[in-house]
């Protein structure tokens, strides 16, 4: 240990490392800080290439989650301080996060606005396993796009891809790495929808299963591709615009995602559905395409060191996850086959975008200032418990129950602006009756209230068992968000019918 450095050290109640010397660019040397009792706790600085905004940042998160904790004498042995980092508080957080919400809730609407229309098709009509691969494809491209949101945020956040070399290592290897994830788990979203098709009637069609393996895998593999390129411009526009992405990069990877994904699949569902009857070959052909392109993705994959660990342990999160959405598809497709419940298929991608969009940026956050305090496994001081309260997750001072408040706050104004767009529309053949109003914001605030409560239980959880929450938390969450919503919403329907409120034509 060099004197130097031991006088340049203080104390930090909070064990943040010190800003001066994050931003150090020499290579980090052992010291000892002292702590309040006299004794050393050996400490290793680690080198650092992040820049001023993200420092800042840094020190207001780990700041905020410990402020409660901090002692009267910490700045006894310090000489001239900077001045003090900027805070989030509840209303930054809520500022940053109301517009990409916003935009996100007006991409869900459209989407189910294309539902709404799409439903009346032939495809749809005699091949109603396409209604199963909706929410399993949804899905797949919200755990996808918001995963590798998750994964580039932190990473921006904690310096490494502040170079250009480090830039285009983490572009390619996460986009090699979606293109895979996309492609197997589209090819068993359709075998799903088979399975699931086959199960209640008790019919299978193979001309229709390969349709339906045709129209998932192009869907997946084109959708994976536009909106990885997307995301990737909004976590770097973020940091240079000095924003924090984890506010931001989750909602806007949604807020197209459902549009274009739901879009492809009916265009391309509804093109080879044509191509049935005259060119059988082309579906067999499109399959065989997009398979065959694997084994390069798989090699760029490899070689980068940042998504080789996923490439072979993320396959659990996100298989589970789309049979989780499948069941959620399930239901839909039960739902609006029967005339009565039609006007269902219009909320559908709105309940569950809006509580996926939510729940993905809470579990962004925690996951960020979890890894400011240490790699997954490590038990920071600032964690909560591993079963929280739901008091502690939504009542407590630390930041990441401020931002649980406020996204829950988010769910009322914000399904009420996209109920009106709706109505204004004339989406869905419903009327907005205050009985049937008072029934879904029920539905959408207890699912939301139960994915915030998951999130926080869950991130925690798999941090402790060494598993990173940017790769496994975020499917997991948002196909609970398909099941839940979707659930609740045709219950609603189910409720509101037997009721007798018919006057909200909640059918055609």
């Amino acid at each position: 240990m060099t004197s130097k450095l031991e006088q340049k050290e203080t104390p930090q109640a909070n064990g943040a490392v010190p800003g001066d010397c994050l931003a150090s660019p020499e290579r980090a040397q052992p010291s000892e800080f002292l702590s309040p009792d006299g004794t050393g706790a050996e400490v290793v600085l680690l080198e650092s290439r992040a820049n001023a905004k993200g420092v800042r940042e840094e020190d207001a998160l780990l700041e905020n989650g410990s402020q409660s904790n901090e002692s009267d004498d910490t700045s006894t042995e310090r000489g001239a301080e900077p001045a003090s980092p900027l805070k989030e508080t509840s209303f930054s957080i809520g500022l940053q996060v109301l517009f990409p919400f916003l935009l996100a809730g007006f991409g869900t609407v459209a989407a189910g606005m294309v539902l709404d229309i799409v439903q009346h098709w032939d495809v749809f009509k005699y091949v109603t396993e396409v209604f199963i691969l909706v929410p399993a494809l949804l899905g797949l491209k919200g755990n996808l796009e918001m995963t590798l949101a998750s994964r580039l945020s932190t990473a921006a956040n904690i310096g490494q891809m502040d170079t250009p070399k480090e830039l285009w290592k983490m572009i390619t290897g996460n986009m090699a790495l979606i293109q895979v994830q996309a492609t197997v788990v589209g090819f068993l979203a359709s075998i799903a929808a088979v399975v699931f098709g086959w199960i209640p009637d008790g019919h299978f069609s193979m001309e229709h299963a390969v349709l339906l393996c045709a129209s998932s895998v192009a869907t997946a593999f084109i959708a994976s591709l536009v909106l990885g390129m997307i995301m990737i411009g909004v976590i770097i526009g973020s940091r240079r615009m000095g924003i924090n992405p984890d506010n931001v990069a989750t909602p806007i990877a949604a807020s197209l995602g459902d549009l274009i994904t739901l879009a492809l699949l009916s265009g391309i569902s509804w093109g080879l559905y044509k191509e049935l009857e005259s060119k059988a070959y082309v579906n067999p052909l499109v399959c065989a395409f997009f398979i065959s392109l694997l084994p390069l993705w798989i090699v760029v994959a490899k070689r980068n060191s940042a998504t080789r660990e996923v490439l072979y342990s993320g396959w659990e999160p996100v298989i589970i996850a789309m049979a989780i959405s499948s069941v959620g598809g399930l239901i839909l497709d039960r739902t609006v086959s029967d005339p009565n419940f039609a006007g269902m298929a219009v909320f559908t991608p709105v309940i569950n975008g809006v509580g996926g969009n939510l729940v993905a940026v809470q579990a962004s956050r925690i996951s960020t200032y979890l890894h400011m305090s240490g790699e997954p496994g490590d038990s920071p001081g600032t964690a909560p418990r591993r079963c929280p309260s739901p008091c502690s997750t939504f009542c407590s001072s630390d930041v990441n129950s401020r931002s649980a408040r406020v996204l829950f706050l988010l769910v009322v104004p914000g399904h009420l602006v996209f109920l009106y767009t709706i109505s204004s529309m004339q989406g869905g053949h419903t009327t907005l009756t205050l009985i049937f109003i008072v029934f879904y914001m029920t539905a959408a605030l207890l699912q939301v209230l139960i994915l915030l409560y998951i999130a926080d239980w869950m991130v925690h959880w798999m941090w402790g068992r060494h598993l990173d929450p940017d790769n496994f938390s975020i499917p997991y969450l948002t196909a609970l968000g398909d099941l839940i919503g979707t659930g609740l919403l045709a219950l609603s329907f189910h409720v509101l019918w037997l009721i007798g409120d018919r006057d909200s034509d909640v059918g055609d």
